[in-house]
């Protein structure tokens, strides 16, 4: 039921996910920084709703909001807020996890200093992986969201748990892969890792899911005739 067919956009993502294992294998990267940067792809995908959300509110203003069987209309700028502080302490949870697990914090900093300050643990090689995930995303989630007119139509609910059902795959794999780092297996971890992240991402129709979950929600908080 929640299977789904891969498109033409599918395959931009799926190389943005070989690219780190190509390095690590065959260019002499450190599995730890092929690690680094897929913690760094859950500040991507949020980025990334955020945006497709401040269009959303461009575009329409307001949408509705279902909360305990009550239906109410908010302001764009409520999803992007509450999206913002739920997801941020959903990365932030991660990020600290993997930071030190992997010991990849500098010396004397805090457990949430790889999240507040992600940027310093930057390497050109990290640029060149993070490179490749904005455009995968934008080819494959955003510039399909403006060319199909979702930004009109799409519930901002919706887009706002997009992100979450991958989300919880990548960070239980990334904070597991990082157990791995610390024994050493790093090189292998990531192939094995990259491979089950592609066929989930590629083979649960999440989305569907979530309009299910959505479609269920409206039909709950509807008036009854």
């Amino acid at each position: 039921m929640y299977r789904r067919k891969l498109d033409q956009t599918d395959i931009f993502l799926i190389i943005a996910n070989l690219f780190p294992v190509f390095g690590v294998w065959f260019l002499g990267w450190n599995a730890t920084e092929a690690f680094t940067v897929y913690a760094m792809e859950t500040l991507i995908v949020g980025m990334m709703t955020i945006l497709k959300m401040f269009v959303a509110t461009l575009a329409r203003g307001r949408d509705e909001w279902y909360n305990h069987e009550t239906t109410t209309m908010k302001s764009g700028f409520f999803f992007i807020v509450f999206f913002t502080l739920h997801y941020g302490i959903f990365a932030l949870v991660q990020t600290s996890i993997f930071s030190q697990t992997a010991g990849i914090t500098q010396k004397g900093k805090g457990m949430t200093h790889f999240f507040f300050h992600w940027y310093e643990y930057i390497t050109p090689e990290i640029s060149y992986m993070l490179l490749a995930f904005l455009i995968g995303y934008i080819a494959k989630s955003f510039i399909p969201f403006l060319l199909s007119g979702d930004f009109r139509r799409q519930p901002m609910m919706l887009i706002m748990f997009q992100p979450y059902g991958r989300i919880f795959i990548q960070q239980f794999t990334v904070i597991l892969g990082s157990m791995f780092l610390s024994l050493g297996l790093g090189k292998v971890f990531v192939l094995v890792f990259v491979l089950a992240k592609i066929v989930f991402e590629n083979v649960i129709d999440f989305d569907k899911v979530l309009r299910v979950s959505t479609e269920e929600m409206k039909k709950k908080n509807s008036p009854q005739q």
